[in-house]
């Protein structure tokens, strides 16, 4: 089992920045993906960015060039930079744990909400 614990999240003006963070514990293996979702009001969840043990990404084309995705191997925790954040962005954030390309563990999510 892997927990997951999201954290950073709130209510920013368009144009402002935040950093999502993301805390894994328990049977944890360094060579894993852990990935980014988010998840609108009345949408699917969808994929935000991924991050391999070997430190290559993946991001959704609605935030490329605006989030970056990174890890601390050594402290088991994964962060996300949301920069220019638009109103679009807003949705609830999970943090996923992910084995043979799919996710496989979730976090509780956190919400960031972006005003106009």
């Amino acid at each position: 089992q892997v927990q997951l614990v999201e954290s950073g999240g709130g209510f920013v003006q368009a144009g402002e920045s935040l950093i999502l963070s993301c805390a894994a514990s328990g049977r944890i293996f360094s060579g894993n993906t852990m990935a980014w979702y988010r998840q609108a009001p009345g949408k699917e969840r969808e994929l935000v960015a991924t991050m391999t043990s070997g430190s290559r990404t993946n991001y959704a084309d609605s935030v490329k060039g605006r989030f970056t995705i990174s890890r601390d191997n050594a402290k088991n925790m994964v962060f996300l930079q949301m920069n220019s954040l638009k109103p679009d962005d807003t949705a609830v954030y999970y943090c996923a744990y992910q084995k043979l390309g799919a996710p496989t563990y979730w976090g509780q999510g956190t919400q960031v909400t972006v005003s106009s």
